[in-house]
């Protein structure tokens, strides 16, 4: 069945009212728990001193996370308005612009803490002249810069707004929101840019794993922060960022056909609404990782809550 395209933006847009107060519900949780944790994080690892790779990488990870998150509130608002965007033209092309490029440079900043450890841990001496934090610096700056070339034009698409009539109600719908790019450009760059970390990360864990095999009772302190690592990164992986690709590679490979129904439409407009929604999650779990790979950000942590660092389970009342 062919449709116009005001039909299949309006079929894209208009949320239930049950699914809208989801939704809103669902960015208020991850903003109040996202914000504080990443906040902190920024702080305390832009007060420390920048003594190797992993600490600069965490550093502007946690950027990208409040970057993120700061956001959120407009999603609030526009599911909270039962999907209407009430902002405008410009910040409904800044919140697509902030979402892909904080959503990517935190996958490759993951990533490059994970290459960092791979080196530390399976090649701590060949490795010793590569892992200074002159050679960080640029591959921050290299990343930072590529990802915003690479979403700028974001930024100056035209006619990112729509007014659209649905269910006899005037909506203004925001594109960069929930409605795909469907060109079979998108496809291939979207699974290039998630590929290349993917493999990347797996492969790294899995040889620091083999590594670990054979480290002595007495080196086993790394081992265990190795793997509490592996863990949070590859758990942050496969939630938040895992269903977005393939179901965004699902959605454009079904939109390139024209009897696409109704019920398939809606069905892939709501799987992006939740899959995007899952993207947020990473700024609630990174702060976790922080937890258990900064140790100074632990130790703040702990002061904050009047907890022991010796024992995290019954701390001491606050004097």
């Amino acid at each position: 069945m062919n449709y116009t395209e005001e039909e299949i933006h309006g079929l894209h847009t208009k949320a239930s009212h049950r699914e809208n107060i989801i939704f809103a519900s669902f960015y208020i949780l991850v903003f109040v728990v996202a914000v504080p944790g990443n906040t902190l994080a920024l702080w305390v690892f832009c007060r420390q001193a920048v003594t190797s790779p992993s600490k600069l990488f965490l550093r502007h990870l946690a950027i990208a996370d409040v970057s993120y998150v700061l956001i959120l509130p407009m999603r609030v608002v526009y599911h909270l308005s039962d999907s209407h965007w009430p902002f405008g033209e410009v910040p409904c092309r800044l919140v697509g612009f902030l979402f892909y490029l904080n959503m990517y440079c935190s996958l490759y900043f993951m990533t490059c803490i994970g290459l960092d450890r791979l080196l530390a841990l399976v090649l701590p001496l060949k490795s010793r002249a590569m892992r200074k934090t002159a050679y960080a610096r640029a591959v921050v700056v290299s990343l930072w810069v590529t990802v915003t070339v690479s979403m700028t034009p974001l930024l100056f698409s035209k006619d990112q707004t729509m007014t659209i009539q649905v269910d006899n109600t005037t909506v203004v719908m925001c594109n960069q929101l929930y409605l795909e790019n469907t060109s079979p450009k998108a496809l291939v760059s979207t699974m290039v840019a998630f590929t290349i970390p993917l493999v990347t990360i797996v492969v790294s864990y899995v040889l620091i794993l083999l590594k670990l095999k054979g480290v002595k009772q007495q080196e086993r302190p790394v081992g265990d922060k190795a793997i509490r690592m592996i863990i949070l990164v590859m758990v942050n992986f496969l939630v938040a960022f895992v269903p977005y690709h393939v179901n965004r590679s699902i959605y454009i490979e079904r939109h390139t056909h024209s009897d696409i129904g109704t019920a398939s439409i809606k069905a892939l407009a709501l799987a992006n609404r939740v899959t995007s929604a899952l993207t947020c999650v990473s700024g609630v779990l990174d702060p976790i990782m922080y937890f258990f790979l900064a140790r100074t950000y632990q130790s703040i942590l702990l002061q904050l809550y009047c907890i022991d660092k010796g024992d995290l389970v019954s701390g001491p009342p606050c004097p």
